[in-house]
C-alpha cells in the first residue's frame, strides 16, 4: 500500500459570530464566490455553507448554532460548547484542512515523521466526525489534528472522508465550482508568526507537509507548494506560506489574533481583476498569474 500524501489542501475555514451562516454566505456572494447550503454538524453545535472551487479544495463559512450562553452551565451541550477548538476563535480565517485518509492513520505517518525530524509536532489519533446536508445526507468522517491546541489553526487537520468525499465536497454539477469573479482555485494560504518563531515553525510544518520549504535569503519566508484534490482546473498549485510580519497591519494582527492565517489568495485566471478584498473578518487578495513569494 503506498504512503498517503499529508499535504493535499482540502478546505480553509472561515468563522463568524453565532447564527450567522446565512449573512456571511451573502457577503461572500457580494464578493464574487457562489455558495451553497452545506447543513448542521452532528450535535447540532454548529452549521456552515460551502465554497467550492474547481480545484477541489473548498471554503467553509461556519459558524456556531448559539453563542455558548445559550446552553445552561454544567450541561454537555455547554461543556461540548466551550472546549469546541474554534470556540475562542475571533472571527476570520481560522482554520484550514489537509486531506486525511479514513484507511491509513494520518496521525501515526505524521508522529513518526516528527519523531525522526525532532520537530515536536504531535498528532492526535483519527476521532469520528460527521454532518447532516440540508437534502438530509448523512455524511461521516475521520479528524486528526494537532494535540497541541494553541497550534490548532496554524498546523493543518486532516479529514479524511468515511462516506464519499464528492457528498461533502459537492463539485457536480459543474456549475457548483463556477464563480461570477472568476476565482479557480487557492493561490496561497499565508500564515503569520514572529519572526523569533518561524525556524521552529517551519520545522513543524515539514513534518506534516512531508518535506523542506523553499526560503528566501533573509528566512523571513517559508513556502511549500501543495497539491489539490483535483487535477481538472488550470489554476496555479497552492502554496502555503509563513512569514513574519510585514508591516504596521501585519503586526497588528499578530498581536490581536496570534500565529495563525492572515489572508487567503485566489486564482482568478489571466482574465480575472487582481485586487484585495474583505470578507469583512479576513483578508483576501485576487491574482491572475502565479505570484513569486519568495
Amino acid at each position: 500500500m503506498s504512503t498517503p500524501s499529508t499535504k493535499i489542501l482540502d478546505h480553509i475555514v472561515h468563522l463568524t459570530p453565532p447564527g450567522t451562516v446565512d449573512q456571511v454566505s451573502q457577503q461572500f456572494r457580494d464578493l464574487g464566490f457562489n455558495v451553497i447550503a452545506g447543513g448542521t454538524h452532528a450535535g447540532g453545535l454548529s452549521a456552515n455553507a460551502l465554497v467550492i472551487l474547481s480545484d477541489g479544495a473548498y471554503l467553509e463559512l461556519i459558524s456556531f448554532t448559539h453563542p455558548a450562553s445559550h446552553y445552561p452551565p454544567g450541561s454537555p451541550d455547554r461543556q461540548r460548547r466551550d472546549t469546541d477548538p474554534w470556540a475562542h476563535k475571533d472571527p476570520g480565517w481560522i482554520d484550514f484542512a489537509f486531506l486525511g485518509s479514513s484507511t491509513t492513520s494520518i496521525a501515526r505517518l505524521i508522529n513518526a515523521r516528527a519523531e525522526r525530524d525532532g520537530s515536536g509536532v504531535r498528532y492526535t489519533p483519527e476521532t469520528h466526525g460527521g454532518r447532516t446536508r440540508r437534502d438530509g445526507r448523512v455524511l461521516r468522517w475521520v479528524i486528526s489534528a494537532t494535540e497541541d491546541d494553541r497550534l490548532r489553526g496554524f498546523l493543518p487537520f486532516f479529514c479524511g472522508d468515511v462516506t464519499p468525499r464528492e457528498w461533502r465536497v459537492p463539485v457536480e454539477p459543474p456549475s457548483n465550482a463556477v464563480h461570477p469573479s472568476g476565482v479557480q482555485g487557492i493561490a496561497y494560504v499565508r500564515l503569520l508568526a514572529e519572526q523569533e518563531s518561524l525556524a521552529d515553525v517551519s520545522a513543524q510544518l515539514t513534518s506534516v507537509v512531508g518535506e523542506p520549504p523553499r526560503s528566501n535569503t533573509m528566512r523571513s519566508d517559508y513556502a511549500w507548494t501543495l497539491e489539490v484534490p483535483s487535477g481538472t482546473s488550470s489554476a496555479q498549485r497552492p502554496r502555503l506560506i509563513l512569514s513574519a510580519p510585514k508591516n504596521d497591519e501585519e503586526r497588528g494582527h499578530l498581536a490581536t489574533n496570534g500565529s495563525g492565517i492572515f489572508e487567503v489568495g485566489f486564482s482568478v485566471g489571466q482574465d480575472g481583476v487582481e485586487r484585495e478584498s474583505r470578507t469583512p473578518y479576513g483578508k483576501i487578495v485576487w491574482l491572475r498569474s502565479p505570484q513569486t513569494v519568495l
